[in-house]
């Protein structure tokens, strides 16, 4: 039976996915009875959930079939390799029908995006068909307009009205008999009035101009009688320039300063005239004066020239613009930033001297695309300050006063511009009200002049007060010696401790952070202060926070006479101000907290298991040592009995 079967013809099935019968033949299966198999015909006749359902079927069963060889292979029984075979053949089957099923997955896909590009390829020409449809509407709708609007010459002649037409013009020209009842030989008739009118108005015209000529002769001879006087006055003006020099009045640089203040911008002029009007009336130590060059600020106010040959110059711009290359982005944008910060030519100084010869020096410049004024200071001291630390410089970050104006895309460009502040736009009479935004902003002189004399005497009051503090950062460096202004403080009497800054900066609108430290000499004490100064100095008191390493770190989180130590200079700072204007606070404050540290570790107690004197022994007189549940100890200083008490 075997040898009969081997010898039958069993049909071959060649499978195919998707490529023609012909392209598979070979030359030894022509004599063979050859069926084709095609998957994608019978992913046509599949169903995709049972298809699923069978997917997920065959995934158990290999999971069943794969935990069930591990436990055969865990026992270890050599009977058990038949069966684990037999499984083994089953998975094989199953993974045979997963492929199969993944082949059919992806016919199904490739056909659902045959179907969809042929759809969207529909799709794309009923949209191409109604563009061009739309595109015929649209020059159809375009000739309709181009018909409707369609006007003649007479239509842009503004000719009189039909009352004053048959009122004024003669019976030859208006014809009533006839233009009343033809639209047409009226419109003809009124533009024969019209025409009329003209040519009289033309003689008129030439006549006027005859006039014009002999008014214009009077002129030029009236012009050469006063150019002949101008320099007669500027000998006059030459030989009384000692006079004006005695009397402290000079006219003549006056004058030359108001010719000069006729180019300024209106926010500029402004503050030059409410400026030169307080310091001639109420200052005489303000100085005013303008900068920059004239000739510049008068260009600004030229109209281009036109050019006469407009066809060259077109030419020579397309031969300029194909030789040079296109800028890049940066470029532009660098170059638009350019224009939109412009400045003005002009600027307006201003010279704040004080008491002791320290000078400010503010130079005003206006951006004329933003509308706002800028500000730069510089201050010339009397005496050259030379000092062991730095104390920040003192430019016009540290001496402007009030935020300034919403303009976020100047903070880049305030070393080149200057500062923005509000107060600079007041003095030049611009006001930008946040509630009601305004497009363009006049300058007004009554903002200017209710402003200027308290902002003067601000800026002069902030210089001193500046002056001070850095003066007193030049001191901290050395050893203690106290200024004798203040009865309370016992000055040079037992206080051991040393001020030894870190750094001490200020800054201009937002206060300071300054960091120092007190210890006594040679001990393991170490106070640290953080100090933040605001603008205000000393109107608003500098801030203190503590903490003292000795035996740990101690602040006022932890420890309650840090904070104690921490309200007699923050709280109780009126004490510590001195004479007006109270320049000094800081200096008094450090002298404050070398006193308190002094009492804190004095009246600290003595540990017993620690051999020897104790560390710090008592030289205050101190009338209780501690009180109270927190045991706060007494930082207050009676004067002039000279203890210590509880407040």
């Amino acid at each position: 039976m075997s040898s009969e079967s081997s010898k039958k013809r069993k049909p071959k099935v060649i499978r195919t996915d998707g490529v023609p019968a012909e392209g598979k033949r070979g030359k030894g299966d022509t004599d063979q009875d050859v069926r084709y198999y095609s998957e994608e015909s019978e992913v046509d006749l599949r169903d995709p959930i049972k298809d699923y359902e069978l997917y997920r079927e065959t995934c158990q069963e290999l999971q069943r079939l794969m935990a069930e060889i591990q436990e055969l292979k865990s026992r270890g029984i050599k009977e058990n390799a038949s069966e684990i075979d037999e499984r083994r053949v089953q998975s094989c089957v199953h993974f045979m029908t997963l492929k199969k099923l993944n082949r059919l997955a992806h016919i199904r896909l490739k056909k659902g995006r045959d179907q969809t590009h042929e759809a969207k390829q529909k799709v794309d020409a009923y949209h191409l068909q109604l563009q061009n449809l739309l595109y015929e509407v649209m020059h159809l709708q375009k000739e309709i307009t181009k018909c409707l609007e369609f006007k003649s010459k007479h239509e842009e002649i503004e000719l009189v009205s039909l009352e004053e037409f048959y009122k004024e013009a003669p019976p030859e020209i208006s014809r009533p008999a006839i233009t009343l009842t033809e639209p047409h030989q009226q419109t003809l008739a009124r533009l024969d009035w019209e025409l009329e009118q003209r040519k009289r108005l033309a003689e008129k015209y030439k006549e006027c101009l005859t006039s014009k000529e002999k008014i214009l002769k009077e002129i030029e001879v009236k012009k050469e009688y006063l150019s002949s006087l101008q320099p007669r006055l500027n000998s006059i003006m030459q030989a009384s320039l000692p006079v004006q020099e005695y009397l402290f009045m000079p006219f003549d640089q006056a004058h030359k300063q108001y010719e000069t203040a006729r180019h300024l911008p209106p926010p500029l002029y402004v503050l030059f005239v409410q400026a030169s009007a307080y310091g001639q009336a109420c200052d005489k130590k303000l100085v005013v004066a303008i900068e920059g060059s004239v000739e510049e600020a008068k260009a600004l106010y030229k109209p281009p020239e036109d050019s006469q040959d407009d066809e060259s110059d077109s030419d020579a711009e397309e031969e300029q613009t194909t030789k040079r290359r296109r800028p890049t982005l940066g470029v532009q944008l660098d170059d638009k930033r350019k224009e939109m910060l412009k400045r003005h030519p002009l600027s307006v100084t201003l010279d704040l001297k004080c008491k002791d010869d320290n000078m400010l020096h503010l130079t005003f410049h206006y951006l004329m695309n933003l509308n706002v004024m800028t500000v730069k200071a510089k201050v010339t001291t009397a005496v050259e300050m030379t000092t062991a630390i730095s104390a920040g410089s003192l430019d016009s970050g540290s001496l402007g006063f009030g935020n300034p104006a919403d303009i976020l895309t100047l903070s880049d460009y305030v070393t080149e511009l200057g500062h923005p502040y509000v107060w600079v736009q007041k003095l030049g009479g611009l006001h930008f009200p946040k509630d009601q935004p305004q497009h363009t902003v006049a300058a007004d002189n009554s903002l200017s002049a209710s402003h200027m004399e308290l902002t003067v005497k601000l800026l002069r009051s902030r210089l001193q007060s500046r002056l001070a503090l850095h003066k007193q950062f030049a001191s901290l460096g050395v050893q203690w010696q106290g200024p004798p202004n203040l009865p309370s403080l016992p000055w040079g009497q037992g206080c051991s401790g040393r001020v030894l800054p870190t750094s001490l900066p200020f800054s201009g609108d937002r206060g300071a952070v300054a960091g120092s430290s007190l210890t006594p000499f040679l001990c393991s004490a170490k106070l640290q202060a953080a100090v933040v100064l605001n603008p205000g100095y000393s109107t608003l008191p500098p801030v203190f926070s503590l903490c003292l390493n000795w035996k740990g770190e101690r602040n006022s989180s932890n420890d309650d006479n840090i904070r104690a130590m921490e309200s007699e200079v923050n709280v109780y700072y009126k004490e510590l101000w001195g004479p007006k204007p109270g320049y000094q606070l800081l200096t008094n404050q450090l002298q404050r907290l070398c006193m308190v540290l002094d009492v804190y570790l004095e009246t600290e107690p003595h540990d017993p298991s620690v051999e020897g004197p104790k560390e710090f022994p008592q030289e205050k007189m101190c009338l209780r040592l501690v009180r109270g549940p927190l045991r706060l100890k007494p930082f207050k200083f009676n004067y002039p009995q000279g203890f210590f008490s509880h407040r």
